[in-house]
């Protein structure tokens, strides 16, 4: 079997770039802040990359270009392999080119008549910008699974590798989710924060919109061996399965999202007591943190280190999953456990982390539960030549 290792991590959140999101998590600092983007809807507590809503291409340009340099990989890289997802695509564009029919008084746009062209804002747009970025010429996908879109594109890269289809792959997932619709949407739904996220916390009150992307150069260990590459981790296995319940709520009895860890597990020959730490989903809603806090306590009777990132990022939606990987393999890397940034008090039985945690961290698993009830968790495991 191969061993698929990380050389390269390029990430783009509300706190800045992978190291300063990286000093900022540990220190307990917020990218969550009160924003008006729009003024026919109120303030609302958001996680903006810069002063104004940007676009799913430039997050992922920024992503894949700190990726490629991080891992010291030159280009045009024809024969790189690019799984680049997103849950929300270039959505923004679609409403802006909505509100241009209403004002036009035309029913549908028009490709190439306007500003925009419609067909350069199609559902894969990330993951042909990105190959079109680094001359890429072989497989590229698009994958788009909710919340669960970061994991299951690291999965999938993690896939090619593993048979051979790739010896380097960047993978990740971009998200620019900061639209009216979007805002709109989760508002209907009650399930957007009023004052900040504060994950697994008896306050919490929802989730908090976010902006970013995390991608990751994923190489065979032999290649990353052959060019001596600095190496964050290792990819062990992964657990995809689906609720088939609702179309927003988890499924209560936890069947299907439990099966996904233990087919996590058993993929990477691990046991729950080999797990170091968990990178929970933790969006800071009250269902979703419930369910996550009672599955982790019913696979893992020895109390795992738990903490989830969005209290500092926000819900980055579909990329959540590639930045949860990304803090994960710093983790693995720095061997410290990042807090639980907006918990003050818990009312889970869990080791829910507050402060950064020195630690011994051999294994890691990330979780992303989306909607619809598609479930994904990823295994790391601690790299040494």
């Amino acid at each position: 079997m191969v061993d698929v290792v990380v050389t390269g991590i390029g990430l783009v959140s509300a706190l800045g770039t992978l190291k300063p999101s990286w000093q900022s998590l540990l220190v307990g600092e917020s990218g969550i802040g009160l924003c008006q983007p729009f003024l026919e809807l109120p303030k609302r507590p958001l996680a903006i990359v810069e002063q104004k809503p940007t676009t799913l291409k430039w997050l992922t340009q920024q992503a894949v270009a700190a990726a490629i340099e991080d891992a010291n990989i030159s280009t045009p890289a024809p024969d790189c392999g690019v799984v680049i997802g997103s849950s929300r695509g270039a959505q923004a564009t679609w409403e802006q080119l909505a509100q241009e029919c209403v004002l036009a008084g035309t029913p549908t746009p028009s490709a190439g008549n306007g500003q925009i062209d419609w067909l350069d804002t199609l559902p894969h747009q990330g993951a042909i910008a990105a190959a079109h970025q680094i001359g890429a010429t072989g497989i590229v996908l698009a994958p788009m699974a909710a919340c669960a879109t970061g994991i299951w594109a690291i999965a999938q890269g993690f896939e090619l590798i593993q048979t051979n289809q790739c010896q380097r792959v960047i993978a990740g997932a971009v998200e620019a989710p900061i639209t009216p619709l979007t805002l709109a949407g989760f508002h209907k739904m009650g399930a957007l924060a009023r004052t900040g996220s504060y994950p697994f916390d008896r306050q919490r009150e929802g989730l908090v919109l976010g902006e970013g992307g995390a991608v990751l150069v994923l190489e065979s260990a032999e290649l990353a061996r052959e060019r001596s590459a600095a190496v964050y981790g290792q990819i062990l296995g992964f657990g995809l399965t689906a609720d088939a319940y609702h179309v927003s709520a988890p499924d209560p009895n936890r069947k299907s999202a439990i099966a996904a860890v233990w087919h996590c597990l058993r993929r990477s020959h691990l046991a729950p007591t080999n797990i170091d730490y968990i990178h929970a989903h933790g969006t800071g809603t009250q269902l979703n943190d419930q369910h996550e806090a009672q599955l982790i306590e019913k696979v893992f009777a020895r109390k795992v280190p738990v903490s989830s990132t969005k209290g500092a990022t926000g819900h980055t939606l579909g990329a959540s999953g590639a930045l949860g990987t990304a803090l994960c393999l710093m983790s693995l890397k720095h061997q410290i456990l990042p807090p639980n940034v907006g918990l003050t008090e818990s009312v889970f039985d869990l080791d829910l982390i507050t402060t950064p945690r020195h630690s011994q961290i051999r294994h890691a698993l990330c979780f992303s539960f989306g909607f619809g009830g598609q479930n994904a968790v990823l295994s790391l495991k601690r790299w040494k030549y």
